[in-house]
């Protein structure tokens, strides 16, 4: 697939300390296995002028104290809490100044975030989306992205989960419903 750069933007989702560094109150072995293919795509991408986008997952203390039905904390343990070293991006991470970042408190990226607004603003269509967990927050923020009619891209080797079935069902169900599940290598810029 060749995709012209100057209207793609790679959303990386979630390459946190939390979820990829070992001491991560909810870290995962196949979040923190990805980071160099994360790093790899960013790299060409950025190099290609396509336009760079982290999201980092942030709960402040007190987000869960009032929730009706929903909350992330019970399920899944206090994680990420804002002002923490967790919410940092991992160190081998490269983002830059220029790079554009995300600050959401729940699985998708779109969700009142200016997310939206910021891609419109820059003409993206399409989007490359890789990071941390595949059937959670990389799921919902393509789904979500499907949904406001951006192209979503999810590049298979990017993308990281708590066990393998996880990430298998993610990908079969974007294929199926809303995107396309690509390598690396299926990707190509107007300029390569």
């Amino acid at each position: 697939m060749e995709l012209n750069p100057a209207t793609t933007a790679v959303v990386v989702v979630d390459m946190q300390n939390g979820f990829c560094h070992p001491d991560g109150s909810l870290y995962s072995p196949g979040s923190k296995a990805v980071v160099d293919d994360v790093t790899a795509l960013v790299a060409r991408a950025r190099t290609a002028g396509a336009t760079i986008v982290y999201t980092r997952d942030v709960h402040p203390p007190a987000q869960f104290e009032n929730a009706h039905y929903y909350d992330e904390f019970e399920r899944w343990g206090e994680h990420v809490v804002e002002g923490t070293w967790e919410t940092e991006f991992v160190d081998s991470l490269d983002v830059r100044e220029e790079d554009h970042i995300v600050e959401k408190n729940t699985y998708d990226a779109f969700y009142q975030t200016e997310l939206e607004g910021f891609l419109s603003a820059h003409g993206i269509t399409d989007l490359l989306i890789c990071g941390t967990l595949a059937n959670v927050c990389v799921l919902h923020t393509a789904s979500s992205a499907a949904l406001r009619d951006f192209r979503p891209i999810i590049i298979r080797e990017a993308v990281g989960a708590i066990e393998e079935g996880h990430k298998q069902y993610a990908l079969d169900h974007a294929a199926w419903l809303f995107g396309d599940v690509l390598s690396r290598a299926d990707v190509a810029f107007a300029q390569d």
